[in-house]
């Protein structure tokens, strides 16, 4: 968790080494840097990312890129969780630094290959290594068998078809009700045809082995070109959406007014003058036994440095405008659905800021880093896939992109109430069995660590006590 202003700040200040500045002649790898402790190395490395991301959003690319050249001397993708945390985010800094000369950043990246079958991997390999989508798939189908008893006629809308696991489970659970299963037809969305055929493949073959009436509907797009049209709800039917970790890429807007708003004169004067650091301290399990003993100075400009009346961005209930969410959840509406199910990543990487962004995501994925960290070990090729496929690359979409491409614009659950709150849905209580099923599964598979937490009707997944995906249901709320 990030604590702001210098009030937070409970330990001494840390004690000025010669290497602990940036400058030129660190570019050499002295011996020294690489007999440090792990402790040290990651303070270090702490502190070095902190400073290389300031030059970055001060547009000073000089300081940055020596930043980024010490930073390669103690950094590993196959390090301590701080050596490989360094390493993607050194990699977003410096693909952030490239996007100024775009002639550049798209050569080198003009032959990159992006493989069908390597993301459907790294996919698979998150549901396996990890257990957050296990517990929302069955807290998510005990919110559906019990929002659906005694319908005859069921239709779910899956906004990410991918894993049949949730499915095959719920048809299970279907079929031993007492008054029979329900004829089940199934909406799935992907961007890729060959995830949903083979979605159809397995589940319509473990509905023939449980003799339970059900249809398929793939439909292959993109979330954000999803025509509800082409969902073909029926009269009759009662319908279930399952959106895991998929709204948030809904939130992209045009940002064109923001940065010139941002890049008026009078802003850039403010962001640019120099005026004394904020004070962040991080605490958090691992990483956070670092960043907990010391302060790290960041620049962060507030909301009256951005000469603006209204609530600072990044504040709780301040909401930033998002047309496609909002377009897309009053269709969703107009459809009257019985029950939503929203899983989302529990931190705001949706911040106006690079800086906020940088230290909201530094706390994020060293908690998944840890996870990593405390159950393989360093070696395995399925951690390092997860590692740099998955979150490397939602990193790097954090820190160097912006407007339309930055689709990782992760919030945290109070703005995900408030969004669908002025929908016009309304707030169901996830369900208890629920979540004593998802409390049995972490410990009859030894998830040591891992704790889910009840928030006002809400639930949160942990890792030891830092929140990393929430889960929320909403029900269809009619206006007298």
């Amino acid at each position: 968790m990030i604590q702001e202003g210098p009030s937070s700040v409970t330990s001494p200040p840390l004690p000025f080494l010669p290497w602990m500045s940036l400058s030129p002649g660190l570019g050499s790898p002295f011996p020294w840097l690489r007999e440090l402790k792990s402790e040290e190395r990651g303070l270090y490395l702490i502190h070095l990312l902190v400073q290389c991301a300031n030059h970055v959003a001060a547009g000073s690319l000089e300081n940055a890129n020596i930043g980024l050249e010490q930073i390669s001397h103690l950094a590993s993708p196959d390090g301590d969780t701080m050596q490989r945390i360094a390493a993607y985010f050194t990699e977003a800094l410096a693909d952030r630094m490239l996007k100024a000369w775009p002639g550049l950043h798209k050569a080198l990246n003009s032959t990159k290959i992006s493989s069908v079958s390597e993301e459907i991997l790294v996919q698979k390999l998150f549901f396996e290594l990890f257990p957050f989508l296990k517990l929302a798939y069955v807290i998510t189908n005990q919110a559906i068998v019990e929002a659906m008893e005694g319908e005859k006629m069921v239709h779910i809308i899956d906004l990410n078809s991918s894993e049949p696991a949730q499915w095959i489970n719920l048809f299970q659970t279907f079929s031993a009700r007492p008054e029979g299963p329900p004829h089940l037809r199934i909406t799935g969305i992907h961007e890729q045809k060959e995830v949903l055929e083979q979605m159809a493949l397995r589940l319509t073959e473990e509905a023939e082995k449980l003799d339970i009436p059900f249809q398929f509907n793939p439909i292959v797009c993109k979330l954000e070109n999803l025509d509800l049209e082409s969902l073909r709800v029926k009269t009759g039917e009662a319908l279930a959406v399952s959106s895991v970790l998929q709204l948030h890429s809904l939130l992209a807007p045009d940002d064109e007014m923001l940065r010139r708003n941002i890049n008026s004169p009078s802003v850039s004067k403010n962001l640019n003058s120099s005026r004394p650091h904020r004070v962040l301290q991080v605490n958090q399990r691992t990483l956070g036994e670092w960043l907990e003993k010391e302060p790290v100075h960041i620049y962060s400009p507030s909301s009256s440095d951005l000469a603006s009346p209204s609530p600072s961005p990044s504040s709780p209930l301040s909401l930033a405008p998002a047309p496609k969410l909002g377009s897309f959840l009053t269709a969703l509406r107009a459809l009257s659905p019985k029950l939503i199910v929203v899983t989302e990543q529990e931190s705001n990487h949706n911040g106006p800021t690079l800086m906020e962004r940088v230290m909201e995501a530094l706390n994020f994925y060293a908690a998944l880093f840890d996870c990593l960290e405390s159950t393989l070990s360093r070696a395995p090729l399925e951690r390092q896939k997860v590692e740099k496929m998955l979150f490397g690359e939602e990193i790097k979409n954090i820190i160097a992109c912006e407007g339309l491409e930055r689709k990782e614009r992760h919030e945290k659950l109070e703005k995900w109430i408030l969004r669908l709150e002025l929908a016009g849905f309304g707030r169901v209580p996830l369900s208890y069995h629920g979540m004593l099923q998802a409390g049995r599964l972490l410990q009859t598979n030894n998830y040591d660590g891992y704790k889910i937490k009840e928030e006002n009707g809400c639930l949160v997944m942990c890792w030891q006590e830092r929140p990393l995906y929430s889960m929320s249901a909403w029900g269809f709320r009619r206006y007298d």
